[in-house]
């Protein structure tokens, strides 16, 4: 406690120093009407939340301020000027000197609080002249200030013709995560997304605190990362998707753009290369990697299952080789997932024969394997993770095996599903899944798997149906935003009817971010306009 206490000291002192230090004119004295910051639409929904009915009035003489000597605090600074720039058409200086005119403080702070074990973990104090936000790392604090952005109305107070205010309501919030693993998978195989749309999902997703980006970058019907060891992946396998469009890939530099940009937000980058089935683009480009017996060509349909790599040549070892060797040197996270999902033509022997040998490449480079439940068949690492998503089986056999287990079971958490009957795109193999059954269901149990085996929650986007930002849009939202709180959330703070009146006020932002969105009837939607002197919507890249 008396560490706590000189912590607190210590930030208000420097603030103090702050304030007084610049040339203040006379302060302009407002009132603001009670507020409850515990009422606030937020998501997903903080550990702790204590009200003190008042407000900090953020106006053009306030001024953002990060712990000095360390740059990836001052980053994250100029990050919140920009969206409150976006948001209210509001400049706020970053950590200037000489201004004269500052009321008001905004303290981003690298904290070394013990308080704050977590690396996500923050601590939000908001006053009538400062808030402070406490943090040990960047990617807490990064955390808390998309619960701040979340705290600043869009309407301010005209308390004069000249000056604008914008009341955040005071209080105190503690909040960490549920889960150090939340995440969206976006299938760029089937149908390509571009780099700009790539990271319109990224912006948003790091908005509501999911800090993985899972991309499917390989399957039958394309190839969409150049390996310059093996050109003819994307020349060959890139030309085509479902249905017979043109198809597409990254470069190597589009995709170090995509993993920059995800990193500003502290999102990790996921590649997976799906083997040794949903092959048949890899096999079409380099005949020598099929396995199946057939002459191959290009595959524009959605059936699975029908091809594989030939487990017993060594060339195809030789090839994964390199296609790990080359994505995960331009891939700065933990994880590098090999997909092992439906091979279903691949003999049982061949199967755990590959995967025990893909598993010692990955391991070789640096990262972490992934794989779709099925990979629990074979000789697996401890260190590897099985992804759930149809057996409870499969899940409970990587528990006996010390691995940890991410959440994705169809029926409750793919986006790719239809919410019902009317949907315009979709399928619904494994069910149709509405908003509430997206967000009633409890991943630190489901299908009798324990908390402590559960690395985390990923809501996958499978793209036979969709091609175009629009579509994914209308598939995504609004349900990733309650996965976003299944993952960060505990148990104990989600209900579906207290999140469902917070998700429909969200309908600003997301009309802000040009979102198109499935505007269900479940969610009373507010319908609220952009600030008068704001009238563009969303600024990529601010």
């Amino acid at each position: 406690m008396k560490f706590k206490n000189f912590c607190q000291l210590t930030v208000m002192a420097v603030l103090t120093i702050i304030v007084l230090g610049c040339k203040k004119q006379q302060k302009i004295r407002i009132k603001f009407p009670p507020t409850d910051l515990s009422k606030e639409n937020l998501i997903p929904k903080p550990l702790k939340i204590i009200a003190t009915n008042n407000a900090f009035g953020l106006d053009k003489h306030t001024a953002i301020y990060t712990t000095k000597g360390a740059a990836d605090f001052e980053n994250i600074g100029v990050f919140l000027a920009k969206k409150i720039k976006t948001k209210i058409n509001l400049e706020i200086p970053v950590n200037s000197e000489g201004v004269n005119t500052i009321e008001r403080v905004i303290y981003i702070n690298k904290s070394d609080s013990l308080e704050l074990d977590a690396p996500e973990a923050y601590q939000l104090y908001i006053n009538k002249d400062s808030i402070i936000l406490n943090s040990n790392t960047a990617e807490g604090a990064f955390r808390g200030i998309q619960t701040l952005r979340q705290i600043i109305p869009e309407v301010s107070n005209d308390t004069l013709a000249e000056h604008r205010i914008w009341p955040v309501a005071s209080g105190k919030i503690i909040d960490a995560p549920n889960f150090e693993y939340r995440a969206s998978m976006l299938d760029v195989a089937r149908h390509f997304f571009k780099v700009k749309d790539v990271k319109k999902y990224i912006d948003i997703l790091a908005y509501y605190k999911i800090n993985t980006l899972h991309l499917h970058l390989s399957d039958d019907q394309g190839w969409r990362i150049e390996i310059k060891a093996w050109p003819k992946l994307t020349t060959i396998g890139g030309s085509t998707e479902v249905g017979g469009e043109s198809g597409g890939f990254y470069t190597q530099e589009d995709y170090k753009e995509i993993v920059a940009y995800a990193a500003e937000r502290y999102i990790t980058i996921i590649p997976e290369i799906d083997m040794p089935g949903h092959t048949n683009a890899a096999s079409v480009s380099y005949p020598i990697l099929n396995g199946n017996g057939k002459v191959l060509k290009l595959y524009e349909g959605m059936r699975v299952g029908f091809s594989t790599f030939n487990t017993r040549k060594d060339t195809v070892y030789s090839f994964i080789n390199d296609v790990v060797k080359e994505i995960s040197a331009i891939t700065p996270g933990p994880y590098f997932h090999i997909g092992g999902d439906e091979s279903h033509v691949t003999k049982k022997k061949d199967y755990i024969y590959f995967i025990n040998r893909v598993e010692k490449i990955v391991q070789k480079h640096g990262k972490r394997m992934i794989g779709w439940e099925e990979i629990v068949n074979a000789n697996l690492d401890s260190t590897s993770i099985s992804q759930y998503w149809k057996h409870s089986k499969n899940a409970k056999k990587a528990i006996k095996k010390g691995m940890k287990v991410i959440m994705s079971p169809a029926e409750k958490a793919y986006l790719d599903m239809e919410y019902d009957t009317l949907s315009k795109h979709g399928l619904h193999w494994a069910a149709y899944i509405p908003v509430d059954t997206a967000y009633t269901w409890t991943p630190e149990s489901f299908g009798d798997i324990p908390k402590e085996n559960i690395l985390g929650i990923e809501a996958p986007l499978w793209s036979e149906t969709i091609s175009n930002i629009d579509e994914l849009e209308y598939l995504a939202f609004p349900r990733i935003i309650g996965y976003s709180e299944l993952g960060w959330s505990t148990k104990e703070n989600r209900d579906w009817k207290d999140y469902k009146v917070r998700l429909g006020n969200q309908a600003p932002f997301l009309d802000q971010m040009d979102v198109k969105y499935y505007p269900s009837k479940l969610i009373d939607w507010k319908k609220g306009k952009l600030p008068r002197d704001n009238p563009k919507r969303h600024l990529l890249g601010n």
